[in-house]
């Protein structure tokens, strides 16, 4: 991440610029370390060439880097042997093996692997899982931190599978549907147009409605096609890159009936497994708090914890310091359990049962939400190609009774 800082130097003299980061307060140490006592810092939206040359790492392919390098460390070896190890197998995978060479050649130079995680260009990493092997390297925790990591990444790729799969069928009617639709105006309505054109009586609301969609598509679908993806395109350039769309979009979201329930109960579920996680790492409970705060990619859900967490690392339960943040409240259950879980200090275990709730209760919501999905699509089908044909049979059965 990248932060704008104003500020000032040792010599007295006004400072700004921006500085690269994982966290804020990562950024605060090197401003620090650089003599900077800084007045205000801010993470920047600024695009910069390295924002479209990274892609995320994949999260099978960090479970299996997690995996394999927690398996060689707990045998003994060294990080930089373990990396090189594990570039040898992996020489073939271009991207993924320029990925450790660079880990190998920064490790070679003295640098600890979360430092050489974070330097690395080739992919950009979740921040709770850099801040996570930090911690781990601190703490001498390594491998169990990479093995709880390699699980958690694992589960979190089978997840995904399954949504994918489930909505394949439905996205396949969809697009039929689509298709359909674009060829019966495009190609079929316009023939029996002329029809139409030659009797010169007046045509009933639908079928204008129908005639005029079919001339505008045929004219225009150059135009609505780049219009497309360009609409797509901008979408998700401003939602990545402009803070203030991104919140009022994840807030909308969060409103949306069964779709906010499920995006809630995705993000708390995450959250909780990571910060049990932790806290069964050794990880101290506000430093915990913290990491699995960055879990979070809902905006507005994120600006609540963060600003919870600052008020932990004060001391406070997390539980009262959200109850009395001023951003979005999380759901009864979770603050219930949540507060029963630090006052008999078992918030791992609690925290680890409610994530596993969560992800229960999900499966069972998507699983009926596709469930009426489909016939929804056939449905949707169904009364699209319903209107096409009223449209065109409702002037030629007017022609045949006018006879």
């Amino acid at each position: 991440m990248l932060f704008k800082y104003k500020g000032m130097t040792k010599q007295g003299k006004s400072a700004k610029g921006s500085i690269e980061a994982s966290t804020i307060d990562e950024a605060k140490q090197k401003l620090k370390a650089q003599g900077i006592f800084y007045q205000d810092i801010t993470e920047t939206s600024q695009i910069n060439l390295k924002n479209f040359s990274q892609r995320e790492m994949p999260g099978p392919l960090l479970s299996s880097f997690s995996k394999e390098l927690s398996s060689y460390l707990n045998s003994g070896m060294a990080v930089l042997t373990a990396i090189k190890l594990i570039e040898g197998q992996h020489a073939k995978e271009k991207k993924y093996a320029s990925f450790l060479a660079s880990l190998r050649t920064m490790i070679e130079e003295g640098k600890s692997l979360y430092h050489a995680l974070a330097s690395q260009s080739v992919y950009s990493m979740p921040d709770f899982f850099l801040q996570s092997i930090n911690v781990a390297g601190q703490s001498g925790k390594m491998v169990p931190v990479l093995i709880q990591m390699g699980t958690f990444f694992s589960s979190q790729a089978k997840v995904k599978k399954q949504v994918s799969n489930a909505m394949a069928y439905p996205l396949f009617i969809f697009i039929v549907a689509i298709l359909m639709t674009g060829f019966l105006i495009a190609f079929v309505v316009p023939k029996i147009t002329g029809i139409f054109e030659d009797t010169g009586q007046e045509l009933p609301e639908i079928t204008k409605f129908v005639l005029g969609l079919s001339d505008f598509l045929t004219a225009n679908w150059g135009v609505i096609v780049v219009g497309f993806f360009a609409i797509i395109i901008a979408f998700k350039l401003a939602y990545k890159h402009l803070y203030g769309f991104k919140k009022v979009y994840d807030i909308f979201m969060l409103k949306m009936p069964v779709i906010g329930e499920l995006i809630q109960n995705h993000e708390l579920g995450r959250f909780s497994y990571i910060l049990s996680l932790m806290l069964d790492s050794g990880v101290s409970y506000a430093h915990a708090v913290k990491l699995a705060t960055t879990t979070f990619s809902n905006a507005a859900m994120r600006e609540s914890f963060e600003s919870a967490s600052e008020r932990v690392i004060e001391g406070n339960k997390l539980s009262t310091s959200l109850q009395r943040g001023k951003g979005m409240l999380p759901k009864r259950n979770f603050m219930q359990a949540l507060a029963l879980g630090e006052e008999s200090s078992e918030v791992a275990s609690i925290l680890s049962n409610i994530a596993a709730l969560y992800r229960e209760e999900n499966d069972d919501r998507l699983k009926l939400l596709l469930s009426l999905l489909e016939p929804f699509m056939m449905l949707f089908i169904g009364l699209v190609v319903g209107v096409i044909v009223a449209a065109m049979l409702l002037p030629i059965f007017s022609m045949n009774l006018g006879s």
